[in-house]
């Protein structure tokens, strides 16, 4: 009887046992007598590889380059299966425009300039993405006038977008429309804070000539910073104006820490060389200059390189570097890009004056920003034009309407221009200025400075007045 009631149990406990040994190998495939483990649901996909990219590039923030390389590719397999997808051809401009400017490569700039227009092509009723993509890809040709166009589009159509707002403030700086710049970073700190707006309102309290409060600024964006290659942008930005302010080795600090974080930061390699030749460490300056110059072939670290060489009597590898600059002039020409700026500086001082003068008074008519009054005047002296320098000069320098960012390099070339035109007091003041801001600013002319400085010596003793007898 006893043995009668057992077996429906042991059947049913048989039957739970298959039970288990079914559900705990539902998820399993028997493979060459081995079991295969299965997925048991198909789950959240991954992230794409380039996803960090976008989210960087559509949030206004630096990228990290292998992300770029990986969302372009993303985004030219999207347009392909689906050319009708005007996000996606916004996207890939945009990315375009970041990998031309991180490694000066103006060859990406015809590919983002098509991919934008597609977008806007496609979608040509509010787009912002795509006009925004413009307006920074006018920004990296140096397009002033176009960035200021198409931002004031973008912004037209989405007042709130407050990345558009970074994109204008270039602009308006560019074209030495200062005070329309920091209205436009007033309203972009009204709707937005953090790291990126941080940056940004340094970029314009440094062209107000507010230093401090531009390294303050950097130094809460590089705070927080939410991954290392916005990080190390920010900190590029920091090595920079710690130089500009004379203090190489906190430069060289920010500059390594950038490298260390990034070492894409090709920007920060070039500040190492800038910085390690104002301490005397000419070997490993020329070093970090040419690791720089050789992945990011910017025309600016081939002008310096050349002049690091001449400095130190190598007029022949210096005479490579200015081919250098020469041969990614052109280049950049072909992308549409405009490097006048650069290369009427390199004119002025190594090749031929008056060509630089022609180049430069074209540039100022397109884009009259104090960096380009500055290489104008101090072309205009080179090509012995003196009282026409001293105007230029004097915008460069000026305090208002808003401009005030009073460089080292400025300060010297007013003071020369001043000293030519026998205005030595003048002169004097502000040789000394130039050397006070930065006394290593360049290694060709700080020297230059301070032998000009020692040439008008002290200031001469005229005592005091005496007050004629019948004076009040």
């Amino acid at each position: 009887m006893e043995n009668k009631q057992e077996g429906p149990v042991r059947r049913e406990r048989s039957l739970g046992r298959r039970r288990v040994l079914i559900a705990s190998v539902a998820g399993c495939a028997v493979l060459g007598g081995v079991l295969v483990l299965l997925p048991r649901s198909a789950g959240p996909a991954p992230p794409s590889p380039g996803a960090p990219a976008r989210e960087a590039v559509g949030g206004g923030v630096p990228a990290a380059l292998p992300g770029l390389e990986e969302l372009i590719e993303e985004r030219r397999e999207a347009v392909r299966t689906r050319p009708r997808d005007a996000t996606s051809w916004a996207v890939l401009g945009a990315a375009y425009v970041e990998r031309g400017r991180r490694l000066s490569d103006p060859a990406s700039y015809p590919r983002a300039e098509k991919a934008l227009r597609t977008s806007l092509s496609v979608r040509p009723e509010r787009n912002t993405p795509a006009l925004a993509g413009l307006a920074a890809l006018a920004n990296a040709r140096r397009d002033f006038r176009a960035a200021r166009r198409w931002g004031e589009a973008a912004l037209k159509l989405e007042p709130r977008r407050w990345t558009t707002y970074p994109l204008l403030i270039d602009a308006y700086s560019g074209l030495g429309e200062y005070k329309a710049a920091k209205r436009t970073l007033d309203r972009l700190t009204g709707l937005r804070s953090g790291p990126a707006v941080l940056a940004r309102a340094a970029a314009v309290y440094r062209d107000r000539g507010w230093r401090e409060d531009a390294a303050a600024s950097l130094a809460d964006a590089a705070a927080g910073a939410r991954v290392p290659v916005e990080r190390a942008a920010y900190l590029e930005r920091a090595g920079q104006l710690a130089f500009e302010r004379g203090d190489p080795d906190v430069a060289l600090r920010h500059f390594r820490e950038a490298v260390r974080l990034d070492p894409d930061q090709w920007a920060a390699r070039a500040g190492q060389g800038r910085t390690l030749a104002a301490l005397g460490r000419t070997t490993q300056a020329l070093n970090a200059y040419r690791a720089a110059l050789a992945a990011q072939p910017c025309p600016q670290y081939a002008l310096e390189l050349g002049e690091l060489y001449e400095s130190l009597g190598m007029p022949e590898a210096a005479r490579v570097r200015y081919g250098v600059l020469r041969e990614r002039v052109r280049r950049a020409a072909a992308g549409g890009a405009d490097e006048e700026l650069v290369l009427g500086r390199f004119e002025a001082d190594h090749g031929d004056p008056k060509a630089a003068v022609r180049r430069l008074r074209a540039e100022w008519k397109r884009q009259p920003g104090t960096a380009v009054a500055d290489a104008l005047g101090w072309a205009l002296y080179r090509a012995g034009e003196p009282a026409q320098a001293l105007r230029f000069a004097l915008t460069a320098t000026a305090t208002e309407p808003g401009g005030g960012a009073l460089d080292a390099a400025s300060m010297y070339h007013r003071g020369m221009i001043e000293r030519s035109l026998k205005r030595y007091g003048a002169a004097r003041r502000h040789l000394t200025e130039a050397l006070r801001i930065n006394p290593h600013f360049s290694p060709l002319h700080a020297p230059a400075a301070r032998a000009a400085l020692d040439a008008l010596g002290e200031p001469p003793d005229e005592g005091v007045p005496v007050m004629d007898d019948g004076a009040g």
